[in-house]
């Protein structure tokens, strides 16, 4: 199985608002994710962005690249570090290579750091 050439860099900015706007949609309204001191009073540096909001961007990516929504077949990851997002918001990395057979590595990172662990994304033919 051989890999191709990668695909474009691409950046994504996360704001506050937007995992307030997340929270709402998903139905996750645990505070970790909004309130400043609730997070650090579980031990956090500061408001985390939800796991599943990365995965998200990262599904975003992939269709973006792609050109054509609706080609991602299953995607995966483990969570392997909390994005954290200060008041002035943050910015996550999402790059890939797709494989000749459909599987995409991705590599996603938050301020040099990986976020997730074990990326993939499968596309339909």
């Amino acid at each position: 199985m051989t890999v191709a050439a990668g695909w474009q860099e691409r950046t994504y900015r996360i704001t506050r608002a937007d995992l307030v706007a997340y929270a709402e949609a998903s139905g996750d309204p645990n505070p970790i994710h909004q309130d400043e001191a609730v997070a650090r009073s579980v031990g956090l540096p500061d408001v985390i962005a939800h796991g599943m909001y990365t995965l998200a961007l990262a599904a975003r990516y992939v269709d973006e690249e792609v050109g054509e929504p609706g080609r991602i077949k299953q995607i995966g990851a483990k969570f392997t570090r909390p994005v954290v997002v200060p008041a002035e918001g943050t910015e996550v990395v999402v790059v890939g290579e797709q494989r000749d057979d459909g599987t995409v590595l991705l590599t996603v990172t938050c301020g040099g750091e990986k976020v997730l662990g074990a990326a993939t994304a499968v596309l339909r033919g």
